[in-house]
């Protein structure tokens, strides 16, 4: 695993390193956990205080219906967010999705990750097929939204290759100088 200063690279068709977290409850999980009788899963880099994320809420309520074939799992990785805060979040927004802790980002740096959300698509044997954002962030309903995950999932599941298999990703910032200034400025 690489460390927080650590540079880290990630190659789509490569293949990306197992990871155990804690959850809500204590528990250890392993990204091997969610892939388990799954032809994939995706693993989400998610923040309960982003902005971005909570717009989101449904659909990643929704997904396991939604992909009953693929895992899915959020990685709380956001520097300074705490457990009470997520569980604060969770309860207030009804969050039912699974949701793993990365309290010191090693797994958000070890993914080469600076952002919520940002979205990867690995198939069982943790091959990297689709990284970046859910969509342009712009609602279905707008005339110049964009989906990028779901047609990704969809060429996936179809066994086609992905066409566009890394998007930019946009939102909060996992670490940033600003959380760890002096707060009497």
């Amino acid at each position: 695993m690489s460390g927080l200063g650590a540079a880290s690279s990630q190659i789509l068709g490569a293949t990306v390193e197992d990871f155990a977290l804690r959850d809500l409850n204590g528990e250890e999980r392993r990204l091997s956990d969610f892939l388990a009788g799954k032809k994939g899963a995706v693993v989400l880099f998610w923040s309960g205080i982003c902005s971005h994320c909570v717009r989101y809420d449904g659909y990643l309520n929704g997904f396991t219906g939604l992909h009953p074939e693929l895992g899915f799992v959020a990685v709380a990785s956001r520097q300074g967010e705490t457990l009470e805060r997520i569980r604060q979040s969770v309860a207030d927004r009804s969050l039912t999705f699974p949701l793993v802790l990365d309290p010191s980002a090693a797994v958000a740096a070890q993914w080469a990750t600076q952002q919520t959300p940002r979205a990867f698509l690995i198939d069982a044997g943790r091959v990297l097929h689709y990284r970046g954002a859910i969509d342009n962030y712009k609602y279905p309903d707008a005339p110049d939204y964009t989906a990028y995950l779901e047609p990704a999932i969809a060429e996936f599941l179809s066994g086609q290759p992905i066409s566009r298999a890394d998007t930019p990703s946009f939102g909060c910032a996992i670490r940033s100088v600003y959380y760890t200034l002096p707060k009497s400025l």
